[in-house]
């Protein structure tokens, strides 16, 4: 039987007990919030919002669901989008920039070119109210492509030969297998003349030139920052702090506003609460980097069908 000054410490021991359980518990859930509050646009007061656009284009969902959110947070009062993208499928930049016009229908949009903003890079840019870029920055290429290997050559010197069955002559045509006759060559660039229209026809439209202009300008080369401001694809050679200074003394907005960067939902908010304490917990633990992002992040694994509207292939 335990004497009364070892009872009195056993509960003193309890108390500490209780006392830590209920802090750790409390941290967790307080990490937890965060979280989800931190990747909020209601997380910050009023604020520069800033978007990243880089790599190759492919209409990323979450991308999309990130600058609707922006578009009706009251916090955000302008929106920056940094570029630097030698473009994607064509689909996708159109779907980036149906987007980036529903949050300039909204608020003041300013795109910053950084190394390349080509192709669909471009397309993202012209659905902002202002473009600036570097003098070296690579832009423009202007023009949408549709590319498939012709291997039927090797496969003749291999011995293998495809056999094909299908309803119409235009079935899965071009494909790889089979000559490219006249009528398959009409139809393609049929399908890539109209798609390149859709193009000259935004440019000319956003730079509000016209379309002869635009016509001369989207014959596919790239062009230097310095030679977009003097042909008028671009508005001027500048910085992300231009950029601000344009939304400040042309847009009204207060001088102190921060820029803050947004990224698209992470797992943990894609993937629920169990994801998020998980997270937490490693957070607390000194096992995960703040923000939860990998060292390194994996290479991406997509491919380009269709209509690409791109300057130059991913390595």
């Amino acid at each position: 039987m335990l004497d009364a000054d070892t009872r009195a410490a056993l509960r003193r021991l309890r108390r500490k007990l209780t006392f830590w359980r209920v802090a750790a518990v409390t941290a967790f859930i307080a990490a937890v919030a965060g979280i989800f509050w931190a990747e909020s646009p209601a997380g910050h007061g009023d604020h520069i919002a800033r978007v990243w656009i880089s790599g190759l284009i492919t209409g990323e969902q979450r991308k999309i669901d990130l600058l609707d959110d922006l578009a009706k947070s009251k916090k955000v009062k302008a929106l920056i989008l940094r570029i630097n993208s030698p473009g994607g499928t064509t689909v996708g930049s159109e779907a980036l920039f149906d987007a980036i016009r529903r949050v300039a229908k909204k608020k003041p949009v300013v795109a910053v070119m950084d190394s390349v903003a080509a192709s669909g890079g471009y397309i993202a840019a012209l659905g902002a109210d202002r473009i600036y870029a570097r003098g070296n920055t690579i832009t423009g290429s202007i023009g949408v492509i549709f590319q498939w290997a012709q291997v039927r050559g090797l496969l003749d010197k291999i011995g293998v030969k495809m056999q094909t069955i299908k309803s119409a002559p235009l079935k899965a045509e071009p494909n790889p297998f089979s000559e490219l006759t006249p009528e398959v060559r009409k139809v393609t660039q049929e399908l890539v003349r109209d798609s390149y229209d859709w193009f000259v026809d935004l440019v000319a439209k956003r730079r509000k030139m016209g379309r002869e202009k635009a016509l001369k300008l989207a014959d596919g080369r790239v062009y230097s920052g310095r030679q977009a401001v003097k042909n008028g694809i671009i508005d001027a050679l500048g910085d992300e702090r231009a950029a601000r200074d344009w939304l400040v003394k042309k847009k009204g907005l207060p001088g102190k506003l921060k820029v803050i960067e947004h990224k698209p939902k992470s797992l943990a908010r894609e993937w629920g609460f169990g994801f998020s304490l998980a997270r937490a917990g490693l957070r607390l633990l000194g096992l995960a980097a703040p923000g939860g992002q990998p060292a390194m992040s994996a290479p991406e694994a997509m491919a380009l069908d269709g209509l690409v509207s791109i300057w130059h292939p991913v390595r």
